[in-house]
């Protein structure tokens, strides 16, 4: 499963989210501009247990690199697709996060849930001289927040079936508490670091995100961050991909669904991608909206509604609804 984005819409640009995204991505790029010094790199700021527990090793590093490495570990990633997978799941979650807590918050609030990831990962693999490294528990506990504050969401799911690209929408509450259940079901059975991932660190992250929520929500907001919440910051598009599940309404026997879409975007025009699945069939259309588009103005998508009893395809039309995003 395949995660492409939530259902509920931030409320203003994720100032901080994008820019934990673009420190890992630079931070990613001058780890593999490291060559023959990539392991030395490594070493010295990801998280080695044994760099704590065995008085040897520790001897090398100084206090402050020590210290550093607590927080610095979540900002380095051991390939491609792991840096692309805790980005996507962060930019999914992370905006929603932000907006709840305020942008200061956010931020502690990540970098917290990164540190009690390694302490957990620190501990339960005390004397282990394998570097641990990547955002996924400071991630996870982003998720376990999700969990909380957003439990109606829903979240659309990509699952490939052989060639045929199938979209679903599925509660966050199942889609999250899967995911938890996968990593305390791995991280319960036999080694805990296997196939190099902290299976621990990802549950340790997780219930951090649950547990601060308490903290973070009795906290007054900070003055000049409060700052980042301001009209100057708020999001002016919907997102560009639409789903039509299935076919509600139906004006003179064509089938009728909607399409969303801001102020912003109805009086300068927008284009948006509308996938329309039919049974295990998944078909996408560009939709254009018109500049100067009003509440109400119906949009006719020719033939590609359901098969009428003749079998030729019925009309789909997508009355446009204007909303704000908060």
């Amino acid at each position: 499963m395949i995660p492409i984005r939530d259902t509920i819409p931030s409320q203003n640009y994720p100032v901080v989210n994008s820019t934990l995204i673009g420190i890992n991505i630079v931070v990613f790029l001058v780890q593999m501009s490291q060559g023959p010094g990539l392991e030395k790199f490594v070493y010295t700021y990801g998280l080695v247990p044994a760099r704590f527990s065995i008085p040897y090793i520790a001897s090398h590093f100084t206090l402050s690199q020590q210290i550093f490495s607590l927080i610095s570990f979540m900002f380095l990633h051991g390939s491609l697709m792991h840096i692309i997978g805790n980005m996507w799941t962060l930019y999914i979650f992370g905006d929603n996060i932000e907006d709840r807590l305020g942008s200061l918050y956010y931020l502690l609030f990540y970098l917290l849930c990164g540190l009690v990831s390694g302490l957990f990962h620190l501990f339960l693999n005390y004397h282990s001289t394998v570097p641990t490294i990547g955002a996924s528990g400071a991630v996870a506990g982003v998720m376990g927040a999700y969990f909380i504050l957003f439990p109606h969401s829903k979240i659309l799911t990509l699952i490939p079936i052989i060639f045929i690209p199938w979209f679903v929408e599925i509660p966050a509450v199942f889609f999250l508490g899967f995911w938890f259940f996968m990593q305390l079901l791995n991280a319960t059975s036999g080694d805990a670091v296997a196939g190099g991932i902290a299976w621990w660190a990802h549950v340790g992250g997780f219930v951090a995100g649950i547990v601060s929520l308490k903290l973070f929500n009795v906290l007054p907001e900070a003055g000049f961050w409060s700052g980042l919440k301001s009209s100057a910051f708020k999001k002016k598009t919907s997102p560009r991909l639409h789903v039509v599940r299935s076919a509600n309404f139906r004006q003179k026997d064509n089938s009728y669904e909607e399409i969303r879409i801001t102020p912003y975007e109805a009086a300068a025009g927008t284009k948006k991608m509308v996938n329309i699945p039919w049974g295990f069939y998944n078909r996408f259309y560009n939709v254009t909206v018109p500049a100067g588009a009003h509440d109400g103005m119906i949009l006719r998508l020719k033939g590609v509604g359901e098969a009428a009893e003749n079998g030729e395809r019925e009309d789909l039309f997508l009355k446009v609804r204007i909303q704000q995003p908060w």
